[in-house]
């Protein structure tokens, strides 16, 4: 039976007085879950605690029925973890390396490594490029390789962080692919800011910003119930700031040189404004919009 993730009131205040997480709580199931928040949500701090990299203020993290806090050498036997931002050693081949890193998860018969290794190259797409120096790999050549260190020793909890920053959308795509694949009996949390990552890949998904849970649902159950709320104009660039300080408008986009403004009411705001189709971007903006101005 698949375990889940459940983590409760987690806080973290870091010197300086800023509060990084303040009671979060979460109950994240097996499968692909979304964790979607601007840049200085939380959303990193959260990710290392989960990985034992980090200790929190309060709280606690459970996995299946292992005391995440408790107990971080069980954890990071079934963990694999890519980070936002991780370091390679430029003149080592990706073979080595990956040989290096499942040593250090603690696969020491050298036949089952080799085999280990080489299944994780394919499955990555890598194992052409093998004997390469990590130092000639692209971006997204570096992120598969992440991947392929995290999914050595078979993880039962994944963490990706950022996954998919700065790739091109080929690279996007195959990556993509490639987390899809993982497995449902696994937990994989996908820490972004990219709306399209989550709304692609995730059955379900919570908004984070300053360090709160906003949201935690599926993403088509809080498309739904936002439906009927969202509308769209366009206005010319020069009216633009005054739309914005008379409307709750979320989000601008600039379609065939024009401006489109959404803006979300519960009824239409005037006869220029037609209903718009509702997406996750929408429900994204119009979530974090809703906290700033309770904030304020």
């Amino acid at each position: 039976m698949p375990m889940q993730l459940q983590i409760e009131n987690l806080c973290k205040t870091y010197p300086g007085g800023v509060q990084a997480l303040k009671g979060v709580s979460l109950r994240i199931p097996a499968g692909m879950f979304g964790l979607l928040g601007p840049n200085g949500a939380g959303k990193s701090t959260l990710m290392r605690t989960i990985a034992t990299l980090q200790e929190p203020d309060s709280g606690a993290i459970t996995f299946g029925d292992i005391d995440v806090l408790q107990q971080k050498d069980a954890v990071r036997r079934i963990l694999g973890y890519l980070p936002q931002e991780f370091g390679l050693y430029p003149r080592v081949s990706a073979i080595e390396l990956l040989d290096h890193f499942a040593v250090l998860k603690g696969i020491l018969d050298r036949r089952s490594r080799a085999e280990l290794v080489e299944a994780v190259m394919h499955r990555t797409n890598l194992w052409e490029v093998r004997k390469r120096k990590l130092g000639t790999f692209s971006g997204g050549m570096k992120q598969r390789f992440g991947i392929a260190q995290a999914l050595l020793g078979s993880p039962r909890l994944m963490i990706v962080d950022e996954p998919t920053a700065g790739l091109d959308p080929a690279e996007r795509l195959r990556f993509h692919n490639l987390l899809s694949e993982i497995g449902e009996n696994v937990v994989v949390i996908l820490s972004t800011h990219i709306v399209e990552d989550v709304s692609d890949l995730c059955s379900r998904m919570a908004i984070i910003a300053s360090g709160q849970v906003l949201v935690s649902s599926e993403p088509q159950a809080a498309i739904d119930a936002l439906r009927g709320k969202v509308w769209k104009k366009f206005v010319p660039r020069d009216q633009l700031a005054a739309y914005e300080r008379e409307m709750a408008v979320i989000s601008t986009h600039l379609v065939g040189g024009r401006t489109a403004i959404h803006v979300v009411a519960h009824q239409r705001p005037d006869a220029s404004f037609e209903e718009a189709p509702v997406d996750l971007e929408d429900v994204y903006f119009s979530t974090l919009r809703s906290a700033n101005q309770k904030a304020a």
